[in-house]
């Protein structure tokens, strides 16, 4: 089964890392791969939490939006917390709930040790599945 790879221009180029941002197979199914608070060189962009967890969701709103699907369109989260505490949980529980409400994809959130680059805090991967595929 072939599938398109998506790396939209206003994300950073994800290949010198090993990976692309997006991934949507013929039967409408979009893995999104880890985004986190990331300018379009690939820097972190805060040492905040939250602006951390606010700059990777739109991060994924933008992967999102180059494979035509928007957060609606998502049935899973996997998120990952450097130092987890329930302080980090209810910010992360915060935006979800501004995002998708009372109906939120399913989510595994995983607390962490470090993530793949110095000062990242939080980073989410995401399915989503196309209506038309």
């Amino acid at each position: 089964m072939s599938h398109d790879i998506i790396n939209p221009a206003t994300l950073h180029d994800p290949t010198g890392f090993g990976y692309s941002h997006v991934a949507r197979t013929p039967g409408g199914l979009v893995f999104i791969a880890g985004q986190y608070a990331s300018d379009p060189q690939g820097n972190v962009t805060s040492d905040d939490f939250a602006e951390q967890v606010d700059r990777s969701l739109a991060n994924l709103g933008t992967a999102l939006a180059a494979a035509d699907l928007g957060y609606a369109d998502v049935v899973q989260l996997r998120t990952h917390i450097v130092d987890h505490d329930t302080d980090k949980l209810a910010v992360l529980s915060t935006r979800i709930e501004r995002i998708w409400g009372t109906r939120p994809p399913t989510q595994t959130l995983t607390g962490v040790a470090a993530l793949a680059l110095p000062g990242m805090l939080f980073e989410v991967d995401a399915i989503a599945v196309a209506s038309r595929p």
